[in-house]
């Protein structure tokens, strides 16, 4: 089967988008799909993300499987580069706001014509139930709770937005070992569905600088998701405004929390690496 695709990135976490519009399940399985993420003998992504025919009124699904060939929730960076790949399929016709199905909810993203596009998450999940974790009675919150980690306890805040992430605060982001801690968190038996975890620190309460291991991906340039949870987690322990630069190793986020409606706001760039066939 010959399969195009388009490469897309933001921030440096990169998709491979493929055009699934003519069938309402993705074209290809977890199993490919991990075999087109290898960096080495593939085409080489964090993931694979389909453009699916839209439910319940929305415009378009999005799917995404994961370099693992686990499938999220949801990807914000991910849905960046589905916006824009949308757009670039629909050429003269297309829109410049969709309403996208995911697993994590409906999701709206809007281009802003300056190559930076920007998302309405929705409202942030902060019971336990919600993110899932048992680190609290379920229907608790998780702020600065103590979870022991490789030997070391540290203090986590838990947020859901449409995927589970733990957040902690850090002096020093580039002192962290993501590679030896990142996995000891996902998989830890207080998040029954593995969760993304996000290494924080605050350089002012309006800046964050971010490092994160994620679900299924592990160490990544960037994530969408993460750096909105991160902005929640640092509003909830009183560590920063509800407006920040998040800054990634592959570049920067603006975030913002919502006073008025609760609703968590996203804008990033995302990029057309490039075509091909497969």
């Amino acid at each position: 089967m010959k399969l195009e695709f388009t490469k897309y990135h933001g921030l440096g976490n990169d998709f491979i988008l493929i055009d699934n519009r003519a069938s309402d399940e993705p074209v290809i399985t977890p199993e490919q799909a991990v075999e087109l993420c290898d960096r080495h003998c593939g085409i080489g992504a964090d993931g694979v993300i389909f453009a699916l025919p839209g439910q319940d009124g929305t415009d378009y699904t999005m799917r995404i499987f994961n370099s693992d060939g686990s499938e999220p929730e949801m990807c914000g960076n991910g849905i960046r580069c589905l916006a824009q790949f949308l757009s670039d399929l629909e050429g003269i016709e297309a829109k410049t706001h969709y309403r996208i199905h995911t697993l994590g909810g409906v999701m709206s993203p809007q281009l802003k014509g300056d190559g930076n596009v920007t998302v309405d998450m929705g409202m942030p999940q902060l019971i336990a139930v919600e993110i899932p974790t048992t680190l609290a009675s379920a229907d608790q919150k998780v702020i600065d709770t103590p979870l022991e980690v490789a030997g070391q306890t540290w203090l986590v805040t838990c947020v859901s937005m449409g995927n589970p992430h733990c957040i902690t605060f850090v002096e020093d982001v580039a002192a962290i070992p993501l590679e030896t801690l990142g996995p000891q968190f996902e998989h830890h038996p207080v998040f029954p569905k593995r969760t993304n975890t996000e290494f924080i620190q605050v350089v002012r309460s309006d800046y964050l600088k971010m490092r994160v291991w994620e679900r299924g991906a592990g160490a990544t340039m960037a994530c969408g998701t993460g750096a909105c949870a991160s902005v929640v987690a640092g509003v909830l322990t009183g560590k920063s405004d509800r407006t920040c630069t998040v800054e990634l190793p592959g570049g920067c986020l603006e975030i913002e929390w919502s006073e008025q409606d609760q609703r968590v706001y996203m804008t990033g760039p995302a990029q057309r690496v490039f075509t091909g066939q497969i």
